[in-house]
């Protein structure tokens, strides 16, 4: 699943939204780091809705324009639940990995060990 249907995916998953709220949401939901142009998202909710993912909810008029709004399907659900569990498990790996090299690299405590049993001199040695 690409980035971008994941974010228009999860912009439906509380409510059905129209395209340019779609963009907004997705903007929102990616601290500004997915932004859609207008092409693009249309390209991704016919590919979403080819595959069953989304569906026409409603159109409505609002200001001589016509607004479509999408919703998901229990596909759609399904899809956005398994993508979320497989990059959650992933950045959890991510994360397990990451804390082992920062272990394996950390330099060794070099301190001499205290001594444990006394020298031939009667000291420790």
């Amino acid at each position: 699943m690409t980035r971008a249907a994941f974010f228009v995916l999860t912009a439906l998953a509380d409510q059905p939204r129209h395209g340019y709220g779609i963009l907004r949401e997705v903007e929102e939901l990616s601290d500004g780091e997915v932004q859609l142009r207008v092409g693009t998202l249309y390209g991704v909710l016919d590919r979403l809705t080819a595959d069953g993912l989304i569906v026409l909810d409603r159109e409505e008029v609002q200001q001589g324009r016509l607004r479509r709004y999408y919703r998901l399907t229990d596909e759609g659900v399904a899809a956005l639940d398994a993508e979320a569990e497989r990059m959650a498990a992933g950045a959890g790996a991510a994360k397990r990995r990451i804390a082992e090299g920062r272990r394996a690299a950390a330099p060794a405590d070099t301190a001499p060990e205290p001594p444990t049993a006394p020298g031939l001199a009667g000291g420790f040695a």
